[in-house]
This record gives structure tokens, sequence and C-alpha cells, in this order.
């Protein structure tokens, strides 16, 4: 099932290597929704955990570079995020993959907060200081 709905007007925000980084995860997320294979369903988790720390490194680094004026609530928020992920993936990994399905279905809600809010201001910043 997909799980995001790819919304240009809403996931875009103007800066490449968000854009192309929101396509990813969305990508990634709709694939575990869809898989019914426990062994592909592992593989796509560790996929989606790699992805997104590569990613909060990437905006984490754009914070501090550009410094960032909501850089510390944003990094709690790629922190927190993370740790759900990694526990989450100890789970699956183990064989508990209903968490992990529990886990990707909430994942559309928080995505979609996360870009329409510290996303869509940390994109402004950065076209502002470009």
């Amino acid at each position: 099932m997909t799980l995001i709905e790819w919304d240009e007007g809403r996931h875009l925000l103007g800066v490449d290597e968000m854009d192309y980084a929101h396509q990813q995860f969305t990508l990634i997320v709709n694939r575990l929704g869809e898989t019914m294979d426990p062994s592909i369903f592992r593989s796509l988790f560790i996929q989606l955990l790699d992805h997104t720390q590569e990613q909060f490194a990437f905006e984490n680094r754009l914070m501090e570079e550009t410094n960032f004026s909501g850089q510390v609530e944003h990094m709690a928020e790629h922190d927190s995020m993370l740790r759900q992920m990694h526990n989450t993936n100890e789970k699956v990994q183990s064989g508990k993959l209903d968490f992990g399905h529990a886990f990707v279905t909430s994942l559309p809600h928080w995505f979609n907060s996360h870009a329409d809010s510290m996303d869509s201001l940390l994109a402004q910043h950065i076209k502002a200081t470009s």
C-alpha cells in the first residue's frame, strides 16, 4: 500500500539535496508499505535507516555551516527519530516485523509534519543565505 502520497507542492522545498532525499525517503517508505516478504522488509528497513542517517547528517552540517537559528530543535528531532529507527530496526532484524510495520505506518504523519515545519524553515534559510 502507498503510505506517502508524493505532493510536489508540499514535499519539494527548492533545495535540490533535500528534495532528492524526500523523494528517496518516500520511495523507501512506500516499498516498505507494499512488501509482504519478511526478508525484503528487513533489508528495506536497513536501507531506510541508512538513508535517514545520511540525510540527517547532511542537514545537520547545513544547519551548522549556515548558523541556522532553529538548529537545536531540528537536530533534537533528528536524534529522536534516529533513536526510534534504531530501536525498531533491532526488533525488525530479530524477526518482530509487527513492530516494523507499525512504525512504518506512523512515518507519513511524521514526514509530512517534519517537511512542512522544520525542513521548510531550513530550506528557506538555506535559500536566503546562498
